[in-house]
């Protein structure tokens, strides 16, 4: 495979080396719509499982050392952390960042570090630095946060007031944290909020994390945005604040959808790549960004669908790394419009599969690692353990 001519394969190699991938405990399990939850009888049932189904997407792919958790789902009460911990080194993955839960509770009904019920926030504060714990017990240095606090009616809360708490609770936080965690904040725009949601776009998320401390960063969920956003821009701006921290990846057509990456729009992506490595070319060095895929499929096949991800993220990381910096700036100093987004195309058009293939192959990873785990047997061997433990009301399992 030979790659266009500024391009260095040895450098490009290098830096796939060290493009590592999380992959989310709950992508492995039976999950659902507000409608309904449809079965497949080789989903995940127990946190053992959905580690030891983590650690399958990292054998064929070679690139998702780390599983991210949630904690009431992933600990369950008088669960030793370290048991789960010892469970993922077993499965040839590591626990990665911790996910606290404060939307499923009835008590978070009207919120949680934004709830008017001083208790009620208290209760959000302490189960968060708990998670905190665990993430110590379990060896994490992240703690990803979202939340699902918010109003649905004009006048039904204190915008203002909620703002405030937020800050004051993830200030209390962020002084919990063990000195080499980083807290992430993740935003979103609505749902299950529709009038208005306490974090609701970058801006908000970049301002909280600025008052919780110099360990808070921004997360970025690539389905999270309103139609027409320029994701890319929020990328670049939030670098070059050194306040990125991090990615949820997926895809939509319409807004939080959860779709695999790339499968509506992979030049976006790419875009986002290219503003990532861009910066990383002029800095000198990698940027300390976590990469994390957030999907839960109904219809695909759930490692399936995580192996299909991850081959678009490097697919579409390794074309990014294709940009001719040389030609680009050349174009700009001009004001060459026409020649400058040509040079992105031509990166973006290239075929790097042959390439891939023959990276993978040098570290004895399968050069197809969505057709190697097919005929590997494991889907069929899960669901034939795991599938008469499901009940379906209506027929067969997908």
């Amino acid at each position: 495979m030979t790659l266009p001519r500024h391009a260095s394969e040895e450098t490009i190699a290098s830096r796939l080396d060290r493009f590592a991938i999380e992959t989310p405990s709950w992508g492995y399990a039976d999950t659902g719509t507000r409608f309904g939850k449809f079965l497949q009888a080789a989903a995940a049932t127990t946190t053992e499982e959905k580690l030891a189904d983590a650690g399958q997407v990292h054998r064929f792919t070679g690139c998702c050392p780390t599983v991210a958790v949630h904690v009431l789902w992933d600990f369950p009460e008088g669960q030793d952390p370290a048991t789960v911990a010892a469970c993922a080194i077993t499965c040839g993955v590591r626990i990665g960042s911790i996910n606290p839960n404060v939307f499923q509770d009835q008590c978070y009904k009207f919120g949680s570090l934004g709830n008017r019920d001083e208790a009620v926030r208290r209760r959000a504060i302490d189960h968060i630095c708990r998670s905190i714990a665990i993430g110590e017990a379990v060896g994490s240095d992240l703690l990803s946060l979202w939340f699902a606090d918010g109003s649905n009616y004009p006048g039904q809360v204190s915008i203002r007031r909620r703002k405030r708490w937020f800050a004051e609770g993830l200030r209390e936080i962020h002084e919990s944290m063990p000195a080499g965690m980083r807290m992430l904040l993740e935003y979103k725009p609505f749902e299950p909020a529709f009038y208005h949601t306490d974090i609701a776009d970058w801006g908000m998320a970049y301002a909280l994390a600025r008052h919780a401390g110099p360990r808070a960063r921004v997360l970025v969920d690539t389905g999270h945005h309103l139609p027409g956003s320029n994701i890319e821009q929020i990328v670049a701006f939030l670098i070059d604040e050194d306040m990125l921290g991090g990615f949820h990846f997926n895809d939509r057509k319409y807004a939080d959808d959860d779709l695999t990456m790339g499968s509506i729009d992979p030049y976006q992506l790419f875009r986002i790549f290219f503003e990532i490595t861009s910066a990383e070319r002029d800095r000198g060095a990698d940027l300390d960004i976590a990469y994390m895929i957030d999907q839960s499929h109904n219809l695909k096949p759930k490692i399936e669908a995580m192996i299909q991800s991850v081959l678009a993220a490097q697919g579409l990381f390794t074309r990014a790394l294709l940009v001719d910096h040389e030609a680009l700036e050349q174009a700009r100093r001009q004001d060459d419009v026409v020649a400058a987004e040509r040079v992105l195309l031509d990166a973006y058009e290239t075929d790097v599969r042959p390439f891939l293939a023959e990276y993978r192959r040098a570290r004895s990873i399968p050069e197809d690692p969505l057709t190697a785990f097919r005929e590997s047997g494991y889907s069929a061997a899960a669901a034939a353990e795991r599938g008469p433990r499901k009940k379906s009301d209506g027929g067969a399992y997908a």
